[in-house]
């Protein structure tokens, strides 16, 4: 007769690679890993659909503040962008194509809630429990990424509010805004494309802004099929216009490490004040007293025109509390309001699931972190054996594309999976040492740099004033960091019996696309 902990054995299923999340970065992990020829990959995503922060983001206006041409892998360019900067429901769409075209229904696993994941070190093996069960793992890839946890109000009365209360994380498109009178509480990246987006059709809005914001106009342009056809035909057009959008945003990241070339952005962000709001009472309301870069830099065309509508009012004031249907600003303001919508963003620094990974002493991420993350090269954490995090702790910035930045640590991730096979390596673990030097040399470049020195308070640092978030230098060095990957920068295991090394037959089965050189507008 069969035990029980024979029985949980037999039940617990083995898979090469785990991937958590289904977003840009989960699923170009399984694209990238299964072209690698690592062929036992799973994907586990919570949701019922894929889509990571462009599946949870649907509010009104909600749309990509970096060029769509450099928001998409390079690996699969969309060729057919409605506009510069695509919306939601068009990166969503690419993002579902982009799968369907690599064929990762397959290892895709969606509604799985990862529970618990720890390190098993007798078996080399990370052990997981979710809600379809057991799992074991080789090898962990933590695909949550930054923006997935809101940042929720927390202030008296909320609770007693009569009305909705929206978060643009988590939008219900089932209430009407028509003639209602509505507060929005920020003014950050979504709250500048959500209020121009409801003033049409709300009778009043209120927006409390605690800090004021620097934007930049957004050339927001249609681009018509016209326009593809011709960068379809000129050899290389499509390949030049990528670089040229990568080259202007790394413009903007040279002056945040220099932070006096701040200044000239400055200026063309106060000649765009100046020609959007004529009312001086509210420029100055809305003119920030800190360095450009300090916080995540804006661009709209929409947000200072929508301001200066007479239906609707700026409050330059945080919420202190709400009184039934009222919204009170901490200088005394008082919103009669219908709908509350909390424009307050994410926690950023806190990574999803750090309290359910547990590594060889038995500690959960969070625990060694004590909310100040940190890894070598945002990427592998010291006593964390096998576990490879995405977008991970100081790898972005004020400037540089998500994506371009996520293909580099998927090379990485490659390269490393590569090394683990051939030696019969069981697990790598990133030494103390080399962490610790690599985060030291971070944190000094950053001292200089305006999103420490710019005067704000912003996502970037932590509570006791860590930059847990930015990347110091040029992109540049950053795809040639992790581009390399050292050996001698982590401690092997050997298992008691080699794990199978990943197979590469060229007749595999890997779905690939059918013109990869060529790839056209996916099917939406």
């Amino acid at each position: 007769m069969t035990d029980q902990s024979e029985r949980d054995v037999r039940d617990v299923r083995d898979v090469r690679v785990v991937v958590v999340g289904a977003g840009f970065s989960g699923l170009g992990a399984a694209i990238r890993l299964r072209e690698a020829g690592f062929r036992d990959v799973l994907v586990l995503e919570k949701a019922e659909q894929l889509g990571g922060t462009w599946r949870d983001n649907t509010y009104p206006g909600c749309a990509c503040d970096v060029p769509s041409t450099l928001y998409s892998y390079s690996f699969a360019p969309d060729a057919g962008w409605s506009r510069v900067f695509a919306g939601q429901e068009e990166i969503r769409a690419y993002l579902a194509a982009t799968a369907e075209r690599y064929g990762l229904a397959e290892v895709l696993r969606c509604g799985v809630v990862l529970h618990e994941a720890r390190w098993d070190a007798s078996a080399g093996r990370w052990r997981l429990e979710t809600s379809d069960g057991s799992y074991s793992a080789a090898v962990l890839v933590m695909a949550t990424g930054p923006w997935h946890v809101p940042r929720t109000l927390d202030v008296p009365g909320l609770d007693g509010f009569a009305g909705p209360v929206l978060h643009t994380a988590r939008w219900d498109d089932g209430v009407d805004l028509a003639g209602k009178r509505v507060s929005v509480v920020g003014s950050g990246a979504s709250a500048v494309q959500v209020v121009p987006a409801i003033t049409g059709r709300a009778a009043s809005v209120h927006v409390f802004q605690r800090t004021a914001q620097w934007v930049l106009p957004k050339p927001d342009l249609a681009l018509s099929p016209a326009f593809h056809q011709v960068v379809n035909r000129l050899p290389g057009a499509r390949r030049g216009l990528r670089a040229s959008q990568y080259a202007l945003q790394e413009s903007f990241g040279y002056a945040f490490r220099h932070p006096g070339l701040a200044r000239l952005l400055e200026a063309g962000a106060r000649a765009h004040l100046r020609l959007s709001v004529p009312d001086p009472q509210l420029r100055r309301a809305l003119t920030p007293g800190y360095r450009l870069g300090c916080k995540r830099l804006l661009t709209s065309s929409t947000y200072y025109p929508a301001l200066s509508r007479p239906h609707v009012r700026l409050h330059a004031t945080a919420v202190s509390a709400v009184r039934g249907n009222e919204v009170v600003g901490a200088d005394g303001t008082v919103a009669e309001t219908d709908v509350l919508i909390t424009a307050t963003g994410f926690r950023v620094g806190e990574l999803s699931l750090a309290a359910n990974v547990h590594g060889t002493e038995g500690r959960s991420l969070a625990d060694v972190w004590g909310g100040e993350p940190q890894a070598y090269l945002g990427t592998t954490v010291g006593g964390f054996p096998n576990l490879f995090l995405l977008l991970g702790p100081n790898l972005l910035g004020g400037s540089t594309s998500a994506i371009t930045v996520l293909e580099a640590q998927l090379a990485y991730l490659t390269a490393a999976l590569r090394h683990l096979d051939p030696g019969g390596g069981r697990a790598l673990e990133v030494r103390q040492g080399v962490q610790d030097a690599h985060n030291s040399a971070v944190q000094a470049a950053l001292a200089t740099t305006v999103y420490n020195t710019g005067g704000c308070t912003s996502y970037y640092l932590s509570s006791s004033g860590r930059n847990t978030f930015a990347w110091p230098w040029s992109t540049p060095r950053l795809t040639r960091s992790l581009n390399r990957f050292d050996p001698a920068a982590y401690v092997w295991q050997t298992p008691r019996a080699p794990l199978p090394a990943a197979r590469t037959a060229p007749d595999d089965g890997i779905p690939t696309p059918a013109h990869p050189q060529r790839a056209g507008r996916p099917t939406r």
